[in-house]
């Protein structure tokens, strides 16, 4: 089985951008911005998110039909997040 071979100089560069999205993120954590820090933080996240699993995890490189399955696994562990944690959410309403 080959793989695709990634050159060194792509990890670091996605490396180096995830070291300035981790000082972006600590410093807009400084400024007020009101309503639009959740939506921030979240973006800047979530553009970490997929460096990593493009490239680190090599999805960029496999087929598009893998690459849906893991997009589909995704959403299925993410609604099984959102349900458990409603759950719990509703459950402390006696307190």
């Amino acid at each position: 089985m080959a793989g695709h071979i990634v050159p060194k100089r792509t990890y670091v560069a996605v490396w180096i951008t995830l070291m300035i999205l981790t000082a972006v993120t600590a410093a807009v954590s400084r400024i007020d911005l009101r309503h639009a820090s959740a939506a921030v933080a979240l973006i800047i996240a979530t553009t970490k998110a997929l460096l990593v699993i493009l490239f680190f995890m090599g999805v960029k490189y496999v087929s598009q039909r893998m690459t849906i399955v893991m997009i589909v696994a995704a959403f299925f562990w993410l609604g099984i997040l959102l349900v458990l944690s409603m759950l719990d959410y509703v459950s402390q309403a006696w307190r």
